[in-house]
């Protein structure tokens, strides 16, 4: 079957590390975020109105609160951010003896817990990097390890299946999930042996269908459960790092990118634009507020 879509750049913005897209239902709006700005931005795109915020440091990713705000993970550990007044205000670096290391990718789960992965900044192929999870007490859990870079953590519709991207293994993998964490690892695909891609940011839609951004590649996929490509997407950008599902139906495709991160740098006219497809009437699941 041929799918009808069309995929258009939003905005004029050009991140450094385009990452972390995350939509609002409540507030009908998109955040994202420039890692490397380090900042992060929100949209309102009914209106057009952008808003920007500076932080203090590289933020792999974040997560809405349900009382307002937001949590940040960042170069130093999990922040609370403060969208009124621009600060932010640490809560807990899970890694003090790694000065080396950042957080990086991070969802919240159906139970409104924040879970986010560390990295090595200068990547090396070493498995330096740990998925941690956040609890509403602010209490942390160690999840897993043995992580080159963390990406793509997202959760089936039910909740009861944790996906998780390590970049540089370039391998998906899905986990039973559940109050003791994360066991039972399949690896569903090796995106190099098999897309000749590392995968990067993602997602997972209404049908259970695994997004992620090949981020090598200029692509953006979706896979079935088990792992079987379904379709491909020709991105205009040539470092497509993420994907999230937005709109008032759920049936926006919004998709970050790069221009200059620590191991990349493209210098095309859309590189680090933020792109949107439309049309092919695949719908999202809400993304659930951190209840802490």
């Amino acid at each position: 079957m041929t799918r009808q879509y069309t995929v258009t750049r939003v905005g004029t913005t050009r991140d450094k590390l385009g990452e972390g897209p995350l939509w609002d239902v409540a507030e009908q709006a998109l955040y994202w975020l420039d890692s490397r700005g380090p900042t992060v931005h929100r949209l309102d795109p009914k209106t057009g109105k952008r808003e920007d915020w500076q932080v203090p440091s590289t933020v792999g990713s974040m997560a809405l609160r349900e009382q307002g705000g937001a949590v940040l993970a960042m170069e130093d550990g999990f922040h609370f951010f403060d969208f009124a007044t621009g600060k932010t205000e640490l809560i807990i670096d899970p890694e003090p003896g790694k000065p080396g290391n950042r957080l990086n990718d991070g969802k919240v789960d159906k139970q409104g817990r924040f879970l986010a992965g560390s990295m090595a900044t200068k990547i090396t192929g070493t498995a330096e990097g740990t998925l941690y999870r956040l609890n509403p007490d602010l209490s942390l859990e160690t999840m897993m390890g043995d992580i080159i870079v963390t990406n793509g953590p997202s959760f089936s519709p039910d909740g009861k299946t944790f996906y998780f991207s390590d970049s540089r293994k370039a391998r998906i993998a899905a986990y039973d999930y559940g109050d003791a964490g994360v066991s039972n690892e399949r690896i569903l695909v090796d995106t190099k042996a098999e897309h000749n891609a590392w995968p990067d940011g993602g997602t997972v839609d209404a049908e259970g269908y695994i997004w992620s951004a090949f981020v090598t590649a200029g692509k953006v996929a979706r896979l079935s459960p088990q792992g079987k490509l379904d379709l491909l997407i020709d991105m205009p950008c040539a470092r497509p790092t993420s994907v999230m599902f937005g709109g008032p139906d759920l049936e926006d495709i919004y998709i970050t990118s790069i221009s200059e991160s620590h191991n990349m740098k493209v210098d095309g006219p859309d590189d680090g634009g933020l792109f949107v497809i439309q049309g092919l009437g695949i719908k999202g699941v809400p993304e659930p507020r951190f209840k802490g």
